[in-house]
């Protein structure tokens, strides 16, 4: 079943067309990699989906409606589209406090997601003392606050060293296992490879190709796979 759909989804930013007519879903249950190069408008189909902008035509949805329309988003969808939007000089703690109570959440589950990610032994240090890792980190922990059923991550291991890299690649299968579908993007094709069930790649705007790990790949590597296709396209 799709969990999320884009349908005929088209922006352009004056003279740019940066998403040019969309079709392309992702699986409930599954972990699917939404790739392309620089530019290829990756962030703004995110945006999109997340009502962060407002599509030319077309619709991004979320179970059959746009988030907009979701009656408790939090609590549906949780995403890392950048890591900002923390008061730096407070904690980490009280950081994702105030999120929750924003959000009609209980505080002692700012506790529960921090050592979820792996950051419980930092809750009072304040955020501006953070390094990048440490603030992907926390973006991942705020996507988790509502307990969400989706996670749209986009570039989630920005920041990370090998040994995050590699704890967010398990940290995303046990997601996944639990139940949750992920829809992330990466230009980390390796990784990628060992991490996602389907692929769904785009260039310039358009759907190049999508559909399960094995079948877009054949015989070869995600990354033989993604500069044939691009280069193809």
């Amino acid at each position: 079943m799709s969990i999320i759909e884009f349908r005929g989804l088209t922006k352009a930013y004056k003279d740019v067309v940066a998403v040019n007519n969309l079709t392309a879903k992702a699986e409930a249950g599954r972990i699917t990699g939404f790739l392309g190069p620089n530019g290829a408008g990756k962030s703004t189909t995110l945006k999109c989906l997340l009502s962060l902008a407002t599509p030319n035509s077309g619709s991004a949805l979320i179970h059959g409606v746009p988030y907009q329309a979701l009656v408790n988003p939090m609590r549906q969808v949780g995403a890392v589209i950048e890591s900002g939007g923390y008061n730096p000089s407070l904690s980490a703690i009280r950081n994702l406090e105030i999120i929750a109570a924003a959000a009609g959440i209980p505080d002692a589950r700012a506790v529960e997601v921090l050592k979820l990610v792996e950051l419980l032994d930092v809750a009072p240090k304040k955020v501006k003392e953070f390094s990048l890792g440490m603030k992907q980190r926390l973006s991942l922990a705020t996507a988790l606050l509502g307990d969400p059923e989706i996670l749209v991550l986009d570039e989630p291991s920005n920041g990370l060293d090998p040994i995050g890299i590699a704890w967010l690649r398990t940290f995303l299968k046990n997601l996944a296992h639990d139940g949750r579908s992920i829809l992330i993007s990466s230009h980390q094709l390796a990784e990628m490879q060992n991490t996602v069930d389907d692929v769904l790649i785009i260039h310039k705007g358009k759907l190049i190709t999508e559909g399960s790990m094995p079948d877009v790949i054949g015989i070869g590597t995600l990354e033989e796979a993604f500069i044939r296709l691009v280069e193809a396209s």
